[in-house]
């Protein structure tokens, strides 16, 4: 594992600058996605700390039921529209 990932401060910053300069085009990305951050990560170490951003509230996920994206918590559209009839 790299010292980025060793080191889960950073990791997240790195995370949130990157989603921050991506936020916009788009606000959800696939897990894949995030490999291209940490290039020399194994995709296992990549999703441990995505995933820990989602159960710190840094980061949201949702679903389809089939397909799973990660985004900012709170941004892009479907945030806003979540919740209504």
């Amino acid at each position: 594992m790299s010292e980025l990932l060793d080191n889960t401060e950073a990791a997240t910053k790195a995370v949130v600058d990157w989603l921050t300069k991506k936020a916009k085009t788009k606000s959800k990305f696939y897990i894949k996605d995030f490999y291209k951050i940490f290039p020399d990560d194994k995709p296992r170490a990549i999703k441990k700390v995505v995933n820990k951003m989602v159960e710190t509230g840094e980061l949201e996920f949702w679903s389809s039921g089939s397909t799973t994206m990660y985004g900012l918590k709170g941004g892009g559209i479907q945030h806003s529209s979540e919740g209504e009839s």
